[in-house]
């Protein structure tokens, strides 16, 4: 039987293509922090981004991998190590500054970016302009994944990129492109780019945004990240139209990328067909119809402002952005509870939102639907579909599997927070907020508006909860099992 070894060559020189992206982005909030004469932030980018550049060169430049294997469990550790390393390497500048004391806070700092949960652990926040501009640019590296970027390049390595989409792609996709995986790449970064320019200028037509604030506020909320330039949050602009802007982005970047790949090849109907599309729709309108009922019975605002309160809010979460608009600490708890199941079911699949995704809750209801006919009827076979289309055994299997891992996870996590001795709100909460990659929160968290109180140790695992989830789960879990590491397999 013949031996299969890790091409390990392959892997580091894609580390070195992520570490050159890295430093290209350093760049920017350099130059900012130079012009603006932050000498502090200037120094720790002036270390940073050329060694990281220089690292990323000397990685691509020296080490060859010729047109060798490249398998999936290559593609798995890829991911996962990417992903580490890009937090690992982020967080230098939040230290060298001065800006966080500590290296635990700067990898939380620099995950929370990466992973588009943008949470902080900053006492007031990162008020510093270099680096919330830094952390605004890793939200929109991470929202539609490094990853794929690397994927458009990866012909000319002889590497297959189809193992390391589905090892980072968020969300299992159902419909899949017909063309080259590099040319689905690049479709996917050329829809993204073109997001970003589009609610950028629309920002700035508002006349009540700064320029700096445009840029942060649309490399948040393209990435659904939720990036806040002011403490009041978006409130501060006191404006509906850049509201709906926001939300109207997020929703964009929250649905399945792929189906806007369909409609530049000449197929927008896809648009129209897709069930899980249809179904995010309804999800959001009826928690939204939900919310404002609630705003107006219990805390007696007017229609206009439940309705604007309630949509925002109810779009932040479901986006996983995260975004806050008003004190919803302060709403009726059947509010509060709408929030949090969004927040559970995330965005669509391929999308750059987090959490379980609205096609994996289908398929759920599906599977009960199809247990519930099975008790009356024992012997008739019932496929489980989406629409007209039966869903495969392993695809049903491999959505359970998921599901199951992610409320084994939930549950231990917040047994493993627990031990701080907080509260169960705040425990469970924090949880989900990590693994959802909402970055909002309900307790103590949220009152205080960062993590900052959690033990150093508590930090990284909540760290490595960002990670799991940006990656759905197994990318990560699958590093930590015998057979993933057996020679010959």
């Amino acid at each position: 039987m013949e031996t299969k070894v890790t091409n390990y060559r392959a892997i580091f020189r894609i580390i070195g293509f992520i570490m050159l992206i890295i430093g290209v982005a350093e760049v920017f909030p350099w130059i900012y922090a130079e012009v603006v004469h932050d000498g502090d932030i200037a120094f720790a980018f002036r270390i940073c981004a050329p060694f990281t550049l220089a690292l990323g060169i000397f990685m691509t430049t020296f080490i060859k991998t010729g047109r060798s294997r490249f398998g999936a469990r290559e593609g798995y550790l890829v991911v996962a190590l990417c992903w580490i390393i890009a937090s690992i390497v982020g967080a230098f500048p939040y230290l060298l500054s001065g800006f966080l004391d500590n290296y635990v806070d700067a990898f939380f700092e620099s995950t929370s970016g990466f992973t588009t949960t943008g949470c902080t652990v900053a006492v007031h926040g990162v008020t510093n302009r270099a680096l919330l501009l830094w952390k605004a640019i890793s939200h929109w590296l991470g929202g539609m994944g490094i990853l794929v970027f690397i994927i458009s390049l990866l012909p000319a390595l002889g590497i297959n990129g189809q193992v390391i989409a589905r090892a980072e792609m968020p969300g299992p996709v159902m419909e899949k492109t017909t063309v080259r995986m590099s040319d689905s790449a690049k479709a996917l970064y050329l829809t993204y780019f073109s997001f970003t320019v589009i609610e950028f200028l629309l920002l700035m037509l508002s006349g009540k945004m700064p320029l700096y604030d445009g840029v942060i506020t649309t490399l948040g909320s393209i990435s659904t990240g939720g990036l806040l330039v002011h403490p009041q949050g978006i409130a501060y602009y006191g404006s509906v139209y850049i509201e709906l802007v926001i939300s109207i982005f997020c929703l964009l970047a929250a649905v399945n990328f792929v189906l806007y790949h369909y409609a530049l090849t000449g197929k927008p109907s896809y648009l129209l067909k897709d069930l899980e599309l249809r179904a995010y729709g309804i999800i959001i309108a009826g928690a939204t119809i939900i919310c404002t009922s609630g705003l107006i019975y219990f805390k007696h605002e007017g229609v206009g402002p439940a309705l604007r309160d309630s949509f925002f809010q109810v779009v932040s979460f479901a986006t996983t952005a995260g975004y806050t608009r008003t004190p919803y600490l302060t709403w009726p708890t059947i509010c509060q509870l709408i929030l949090l199941m969004i927040m559970f079911i995330g965005g669509c699949s391929a999308s750059t939102a987090g959490s379980i995704k609205v096609v994996r809750i289908l398929v759920m209801l599906k599977m009960i639907a199809r247990g519930c006919v099975r008790r009356v009827h024992p012997r008739s076979i019932v496929a489980v579909k989406l629409g007209k289309s039966a869903i495969s055994a392993p695809v049903v299997s491999s959505i359970t599997v998921f599901l199951f891992t992610f409320a084994g996870l939930f549950l231990f996590s917040g047994l493993v927070l627990s031990l701080q001795g907080l509260d169960m709100e705040t425990s469970f909460t924090s949880t989900i907020c990590m693994l959802s990659n909402t970055g909002a929160s309900f307790g103590y968290g949220a009152s205080m508006g960062n993590f900052s109180f959690f033990h150093p140790g508590l930090k990284i695992y909540l760290s490595a909860l960002m990670i799991i989830g940006r990656l759905e789960l197994f990318t990560i879990i699958i590093l930590f099992t015998r057979n993933f590491w057996r020679r010959g397999h």
